[in-house]
């Protein structure tokens, strides 16, 4: 029997992780002087998409973060670094 759980979002995330995930992400992009849409392009993610990340409004994906980070030329550790464990 498989049980039915109900799927994450950003609304789950009391602890505000994907806010400091975003936080992360933007403080890098802007350290290298980029726009927003720049960044989304580079990572092949739509810029809205990418401004939702950036504010913490998504549960962005591993595939989605490896992009980034490869993007922004970091490490995902880095991107990481303040998530509350």
């Amino acid at each position: 029997m498989i049980n039915s759980m109900a799927r994450i979002s950003a609304k789950c995330d009391k602890d505000r992780n994907l806010v400091r995930v975003g936080n992360a992400v933007r403080n890098r992009r802007m350290a290298l002087a980029w726009s927003q849409e720049a960044l989304a392009d580079y990572a092949g993610i739509d810029r809205s998409h990418m401004g939702k990340i950036e504010r913490g409004e998504r549960n962005v994906t591993l595939l989605n973060l490896l992009r980034i980070a490869k993007a922004i030329e970091c490490k995902l550790s880095d991107l990481l670094i303040d998530v509350d464990l």
